[in-house]
């Protein structure tokens, strides 16, 4: 698995290798024995799935709290996703900043996102799937989000262009979550 740091310290872009012949491929997308040999080492307990409709739909951006916070490992099996994190820990020098990648089918890419980051993604085609491995299992009581188009953050979702109509498709959660200033965060960033 060929592994890439990005911006954010933790936040890494995971890219399984294929092995193809005459009838397609096949990708080991996880290898707990071998993430832990990367300095991964991640306890999945949780797997999740979405499918989204529409071009534009935009699910973010969320994370649970503790005792439940969770890693996440992303990945785009069908259609084509812009995937984010953003920094939501207290006290780092990277706070409110974000990355984002594109994750399809085709590049095989994945997201590592750290507890303490805020997580969210934007369709970029009709009917995307996109499944997840989470570290903890879901905790309604824990649940939390901050508003995707927060000035303070200020994530560009691509929604003006390639086929998408500048507002995203919403859940009634989303279009409500409260501004970055407006969220303490139970997250401490902890130097290295």
């Amino acid at each position: 698995m060929d592994i890439e740091k990005t911006a954010l310290e933790g936040v890494l872009i995971l890219t399984p290798r294929r092995f193809g012949d005459d009838r397609g491929w096949f990708m080991e997308t996880y290898n707990a024995p071998r993430m832990a040999a990367a300095g991964l080492d991640y306890s999945f307990v949780q797997d999740n799935h979405s499918m989204s409709a529409a071009v534009g739909t935009l699910r973010g951006l969320h994370y649970q709290r503790p005792p439940h916070a969770q890693d996440k490992l992303v990945r785009c099996t069908r259609g084509l996703i812009f995937d984010v994190a953003v920094d939501f820990r207290a006290g780092s020098p990277t706070f409110g900043a974000w990355v984002g990648v594109e994750l399809s089918p085709e590049n095989g890419k994945q997201l590592l996102v750290p507890k303490g980051f805020l997580h969210g993604f934007v369709t970029r085609a009709a009917n995307s799937e996109v499944e997840y491995k989470c570290s903890d299992v879901y905790a309604p009581d824990c649940d939390g989000a901050v508003r995707w188009d927060d000035p303070a953050i200020g994530i560009d979702w691509g929604l003006a262009g390639g086929g998408l109509t500048g507002a995203p498709v919403l859940s009634a959660k989303d279009a409500a979550a409260p501004l970055l200033r407006d969220v303490k965060t139970p997250f401490e960033w902890i130097a290295a």
